[in-house]
């Protein structure tokens, strides 16, 4: 089964409260790209500024159209979906 876009949006309301993003690298104006993190897992938390971006997601980002990529993500007890495009890479996950 391809996953798309619809997929993660499925997956982001069904884990409502046990969401969690890690962000690897997001888009830098100073730099004019992408600045890679390494923060490591944090609890989701909810953004209601731009949904159609964000899907809700604080640190999630999506350029839509056919710009985003995804990959199903299982490692260290957490699983979800690896999420990248030209402004950034991300992982949204649920424990195990």
């Amino acid at each position: 089964m391809k996953t798309t876009k619809s997929t993660i949006k499925s997956f982001i309301n069904h884990n409502e409260g046990k969401l969690f993003i890690n962000v690897k690298s997001s888009f830098d104006g100073m730099i004019d790209g992408c600045a890679y993190h390494n923060d490591g897992f944090r609890k989701a938390q909810k953004d209601t500024d731009n949904t159609r971006n964000t899907l809700g997601v604080s640190g999630a980002w999506f350029v839509n159209g056919s710009h985003d990529y995804f990959t199903p993500y299982n490692q260290n007890g957490l699983r979800g979906y690896e999420v990248s495009n030209c402004c950034g890479y991300f992982i949204l996950a649920i424990k195990d």
